[in-house]
């Protein structure tokens, strides 16, 4: 989570109304480096805003770089340092790159395969090593993608990311839920949060039935949800929060 216009940021807020410390996430250099640009009001500006919109609640953040295989075990060790305990893990962090079959490289499979679905297979496995049987309300939310609603033949690293992501999700739950750590995804569509070009946001636009893009509180309001003792009976499920969408090859 490093920009205000993100997901993750939604899903901070919402979770922080529902009365949670936060621990957030982030690697600024990222998305310093696409083309839609860091937040303007960089990393602290950010976390500033959640504080002042949260009184009571402890914020905290770190910078993890999730292409190293230790960053995602220090992360979970600093939440639990700055926190005491953490009962929700939200898996919202992704790296995405333009490359079809065409010009696929090595490198860039390997990133997004170890950031995608080895530093979130980390994260699962250090936030389960640390979690306190007796606490109740252990969750784990993923977040996939459409790979599987639908063609996505420009983004091949991130599409077997996300789709080893949601293959996953039912093993990991059947394997914690006897815990009481509950493991769930979900998808949440085409979603604005300042990525696409005008093309791609055309594109997409025609396949909303509703008429419009998702917006980052769309997702982060089912999330949250999930977090909840209200969702307690979820588990192993990959949940489409897409409008309806309606995937169709261009």
């Amino acid at each position: 989570m490093s920009r205000r216009g993100g997901i993750g940021f939604a899903i901070a807020q919402r979770l922080g109304g529902l009365g949670a410390d936060l621990y957030l996430q982030s690697f600024t250099p990222h998305d310093a480096g696409q083309p839609w640009g860091a937040d303007p009001a960089g990393i602290e500006g950010v976390v500033g805003v959640l504080r002042a919109e949260l009184p009571g609640r402890r914020v905290a953040h770190g910078e993890h770089d999730f292409l190293d295989p230790a960053a995602p075990a220090a992360c979970l060790g600093a939440a639990v340092e700055a926190l005491g305990a953490v009962d929700v893990l939200v898996a919202n962090h992704a790296m995405s790159c333009d490359q079809a079959l065409e010009e696929l490289t090595a490198e860039a499979l390997d990133a997004a395969l170890a950031v995608n679905v080895r530093a979130t297979l980390l994260l699962v496995q250090a936030f389960a090593a640390r979690h306190d049987d007796a606490r109740p309300g252990g969750r784990v939310v993923l977040l996939t993608s459409g790979q599987h609603r639908g063609p996505m033949p420009r983004e091949l690293p991130y599409v077997a990311g996300k789709g080893a992501l949601h293959q996953l999700t039912e093993t990991l739950a059947a394997h914690l839920a006897p815990r009481g750590i509950l493991v769930n995804a979900v998808n949440p569509g085409p979603t604005d949060t300042g990525w696409a070009t005008p093309e791609i946001h055309a594109q997409a636009l025609r396949v909303m039935p509703q008429g419009r893009w998702g917006e980052p509180d769309d997702a982060a309001r089912l999330i949250a949800w999930l977090c909840t003792d209200d969702g307690g009976w979820i588990a192993g499920q990959v949940i489409d929060s897409d409008g309806g969408f309606q995937a169709r090859a261009e």
